[in-house]
């Protein structure tokens, strides 16, 4: 895994004699996610069970969610890149299934992704709007506790997906600002410290805003 993100990395800054570009992106914003199935498989502390949990994002409480992207423009209209988000979950009013103590990710329920964009070079005057996608993998800090059972640390949990739709403005030659909208989907399977399994899949939703760097 390390050995491929470093080799996309080395392409991604490798010089070339065609147009190239990089972009380095910072974005925050406001990220929610709708209520998930979660299911609890062999566990010898945690009862095997299957409910619907309600989330939250409380993208403001520490720590804050966030968003960094690396993108190297080919050409004028199209690029490729690594985009990392530190998306985040917490039970919905603090209300939890019966049994837990803890249940949540938000530390967070991490993407790293495989990105590809398609822009449109000042379609709206100084506007420049975009599409994107991608695919990677989702790299929770899982933080579930029920009873004996505490379950604490970072794990790569299955596979995760993006999909995004904004606009940029450049401030001058090398600066620009940018809002955007962002889905993302995580499938998780984490291995709890007792023995079990607690799977979801889940969706969230952000509207961004951000900075970016090109060079």
């Amino acid at each position: 895994m390390l050995r491929a993100v470093a080799l996309f990395c080395w392409m991604l800054f490798a010089p070339t004699l065609a147009f190239a570009q990089v972009e380095l992106s910072f974005y925050g914003g406001v990220q929610s996610a709708p209520a998930s199935d979660v299911s609890v498989r062999n566990d010898p502390v945690i009862d095997d069970q299957d409910f619907t949990q309600s989330w939250e994002g409380r993208s403001f409480s520490a720590p804050i969610y966030y968003g960094i992207r690396a993108t190297r423009w080919q050409s004028p209209t199209f690029g490729y890149g690594l985009d990392f988000a530190h998306n985040k979950i917490y039970p919905k009013d603090d209300e939890k299934a019966d049994g837990f103590d803890v249940l949540e990710f938000t530390d967070g329920l991490n993407t790293l992704t495989v990105n590809a964009y398609r822009r449109w070079p000042n379609l709206l005057g100084d506007v420049s709007p975009y599409v994107g996608g991608g695919v990677g993998v989702s790299i929770p800090h899982v933080e579930v506790t029920s009873g004996t059972s505490r379950t604490f640390g970072y794990q790569v949990t299955g596979p995760a997906a993006t999909w995004i739709a904004g606009a940029s403005y450049p401030i001058d030659e090398q600066w620009s600002v940018f809002g955007e909208y962002k889905g993302t989907f995580s499938s998780n399977t984490a291995d709890l410290d007792s023995g079990g399994t607690l799977a979801t899949d889940v969706f969230t939703n952000a509207v961004n805003v951000g900075v970016s760097f090109n060079f």
